[in-house]
């Protein structure tokens, strides 16, 4: 298990074992850079003990508080508050007072208990798997593979795949395998295992701000978060695209006089292309700026992707992540990123439209609701009117319509693209109830979706595999607890005042940074792989698709999608069903090679003769993160 972990952890391992429980670690060392930082860390009776993968923002003021309750500190590392704090205040008080992105698993020998938490948003990945009466846990679900504890494709997994280009938080790609959801304590004792969930984001206030205070109250959370974030052992750098969130994050390190280095991904020659805008906004702003630069040629394969990856993941920007991770882990080893910013404070163009959808639903009487439902499907859709069509779904369906309004599994459908396996296979999200109730709450309900759903499933594991499997912590300001609980409690009118989306962002960017990045459109690191398969990609995909995994295990009818692509290239882009099964039969290969290659290591392990210390019997129940 620690062998496929080692590219997240490229500074240390370690292993501990007690009467029933093992604990397995790589390190990846930010704080306290010397061997007094080795995991797994022990209490000094050896009762408790941790791996921990992460970043607590607070540790040194938390370290206060334990040293005069008596507590005495061997390290200078956040992973040891973890110990002493569950010591001196139990799990749950633990989890009230550390502000931070964490994975942890605590073993408890007094009480024979695991705890499996991570943190509130999910920013940090745990998986487990439980198997005749044991338990296994990793930050992949590639290690319990290892480990042989999962190994079976889930077919509603793959399912969710094909809809969204990733798998949700609610399943594993690998059946027996569960996640950990974000805010959530998975408890394991005696074969018995419990989950909780111990935080949520707060609804909107009843006393609101005016719109002045509220931008003075998020700059001040923003710059705090961003000042906590600067401090490791390590040198840290910063993402820069052409936007309004990664810009201020370059500026709140100005402010502080942080010292990094900001990078940029370009796409020369590309529409999409926002190194201009980066370059202006690093000039303005005095700070060092270096340009990545990515092309189709550069990235012809799909090696990295699936490598970095362990489970089938098609965000087409985790490209422009893994090569500017690559470029910065050269000159450091933490990176600011502007991530979150738009989800809270309601950036998308969605959050707008459902805002006016929710508005609008709050005024047609149930009557006009239920009609449009039941004539709905003769309603012209092309151009304008698909999009008002769209919009009166909302309004009269809710969250049942939102969740049904992407392409997704039904244009697999439609160009016979399915294999046998998954012919007729019905997702859960397509089965969301459409009701006029909801459309009058339809913004609320998505985002709470879309935390579960998206947010983690996508973004946070984005940014987690292409840092990590370059051995780089990305740390995010907007991931804030403090500033995500005050955005939270603004009503939607505060945070689209003026009809703009994230307006208190815009607002705070014109201040500091000028009309320019405030007015700007919303674009992130935009790989444009749907031109890239109907052009330099064509031929790789098309091999792919001669000598399909996918066809050959049910999964996808590859004589139909060959079929999609060449009508694809006729009209110059592919759709994005293509890039996900361009994606997920690289990732089948790959997976069929790291079979092969970890059942030829256990093997080798098996022929060794275990150490005194170690009972190979103990060494298979509880795993490594």
């Amino acid at each position: 298990m620690l062998s496929t972990l080692a590219r997240r952890g490229p500074d240390g391992e370690g292993v501990e074992v007690w009467d029933g429980a093992v604990l397995g670690h790589r390190r990846l060392a930010i704080f306290d850079l010397s061997d007094a930082g080795y995991q797994p860390m022990k209490s000094p009776d050896s009762s408790i003990g941790i791996v921990f993968n992460g970043a607590i923002y607070n540790f040194r003021e938390l370290r206060v508080e334990l040293e005069a309750k008596g507590y005495r500190f061997k390290s200078h590392t956040d992973t040891e508050v973890l110990v002493h704090g569950y010591d001196a205040w139990g799990l749950e008080k633990l989890l009230d007072k550390v502000r931070g992105m964490f994975a942890f698993a605590l073993w408890d020998a007094r009480r024979r208990t695991l705890f499996l938490v991570r943190d509130r948003l999910g920013v940090k990945p745990l998986v487990y798997a439980c198997k005749n009466g044991q338990i296994a846990f990793a930050s992949t679900i590639r290690a319990l593979r290892a480990a042989a504890f999962v190994d079976e494709i889930d077919d509603l997994a793959l399912a969710e795949y094909l809809e969204f280009g990733y798998v949700t938080d609610q399943r594993a790609i690998y059946r027996g395998a569960q996640k950990v959801a974000a805010a959530t304590i998975v408890e394991w004792s005696n074969g018995k295992i419990q989950s909780r969930e111990y935080w949520r984001p707060p609804e909107p206030s009843t006393k609101q701000p005016s719109f002045a205070e509220a931008l003075e109250e998020t700059e001040r959370l923003f710059v705090r978060a961003v000042e906590k974030r600067l401090f490791a052992d390590v040198p840290v750098g910063a993402l820069l695209s052409g936007g309004i969130d990664s810009s201020l994050v370059c500026w709140a390190i100005k402010q502080l006089d942080g010292d990094i280095t900001a990078f940029t991904v370009g796409t020369p020659g590309d529409p999409a292309d926002e190194t201009a805008d980066a370059t202006e906004t690093a000039k303005r702003l005095g700070i060092r700026h270096q340009i990545l630069e990515l092309t189709g040629a550069t990235e012809s394969n799909l090696d990295e992707l699936v490598s970095a990856y362990a489970e089938p993941f098609a965000c087409a920007s985790a490209l422009g992540m893994l090569r500017v991770s690559k470029a910065v882990r050269s000159s450091a080893t933490v990176l600011l990123t502007g991530d979150g910013g738009d989800d809270v404070f309601l950036g998308y163009p969605e959050h707008r439209h459902l805002f006016l959808a929710q508005k609008v639903a709050r005024t047609l009487p149930g009557f006009v609701a239920s009609g449009w439902r039941s004539n709905q499907e003769r309603f012209p859709r092309a151009g304008a009117l698909k999009r008002l069509g769209s919009f009166l779904n909302y309004s009269t369906g809710g969250l049942g319509a939102v969740a049904c309004a992407h392409d997704g599994l039904p244009s697999y459908t439609q160009h016979g693209m399915l294999g046998d396996r998954l012919n007729g296979v019905s997702l859960s999200q397509r089965e969301i109830k459409w009701s006029h109730e909801s459309g009058r709450n339809v913004l609320s309900e998505f985002l709470e979706y879309d935390r579960r759903g998206r947010f983690v499933g996508e973004y946070m594991t984005k940014v987690d595999g292409a840092t990590m499997f370059h051995a780089l912590e990305a740390r995010s300001p907007f991931l804030d607890q403090d500033l995500w609980e005050f955005a939270s409690s603004l009503s939607f009118e505060l945070r689209l005042h003026g009809g703009r989306s994230k307006s208190l962002l815009r607002a705070l960017a014109a201040q500091k940074l000028g009309e320019r990045v405030s007015r700007g459109r919303k674009r992130g690191f935009t790989i444009p792989v749907n031109r890239w398969l109907v052009g330099r990609w064509q031929q790789p995909l098309t091999e792919l698709l001669e000598t399909s995994l996918a066809d050959q295990q049910g999964w996808i009818n590859s004589r139909a999608v060959l079929n999609r692509l060449h009508a694809a290239t006729q009209e110059g882009r592919a759709p994005n069903q293509l890039w996900y099964i361009f994606v997920l039969e690289s990732w089948l290969r790959h997976e069929q090679d790291f079979r092969t290659a970890s059942s030829s290591l256990q093997h080798d392990s098996h022929r060794i003769a275990p150490d005194a210390v170690y009972d190979e019997s103990k060494l298979h129940r509880p795993g490594a993160t």
